[in-house]
């Protein structure tokens, strides 16, 4: 009796994970952002754009898919977009960089170069630069 009931909890339970969303498995390959790796005086770009009224679908649309491809980039070591909760369509983005040179090389690919292309028929304004250093040295 004990063993039967054993069973139908294992079974229970096995087909309770299989439902799970593989949350754990999308964790493990996830970039992680490895603080020891970014030198001190690293590039980082903060930099802002607006869709024009109406276009934020379209913006937004077009500049998820750089979160990819810029965190595949191997001189990329941190990338943020990130969308104003109170204004859809603001968009922020950080990004960090070992060198002025590798920024440099990062906007002259061909994606990011299409998606500048891209801004005078959906921005509003063209996109606002902070060009900054980070501090910190980083521990060892």
């Amino acid at each position: 009796m004990h063993a039967l009931a054993r069973n139908a909890r294992v079974a229970l339970l096995f087909a309770v994970a299989s439902t799970l969303p593989a949350a754990p498995i999308i964790a493990q390959e996830a970039p992680r952002v490895r603080y020891q790796e970014i030198p001190e005086g690293a590039y980082s770009v903060v930099a802002q754009v607006r869709a024009k009224p109406g276009k934020e679908d379209m913006l937004r649309a077009a500049t998820l898919p750089l979160i990819e491809l810029v965190r595949g980039d191997p001189k990329n070591l941190v990338y943020f977009l990130q969308e104003d909760r109170a204004k859809p369509g603001h968009f922020v983005f950080y990004e960090v960089f070992a060198s002025q040179a590798d920024f440099d090389a990062h906007n002259a690919t061909p994606y990011v170069k299409d998606w500048f292309a891209r801004l005078p028929e959906l921005a509003d304004g063209g996109v606002e630069v902070l060009r900054m250093a980070v501090l910190g040295k980083p521990k060892q």
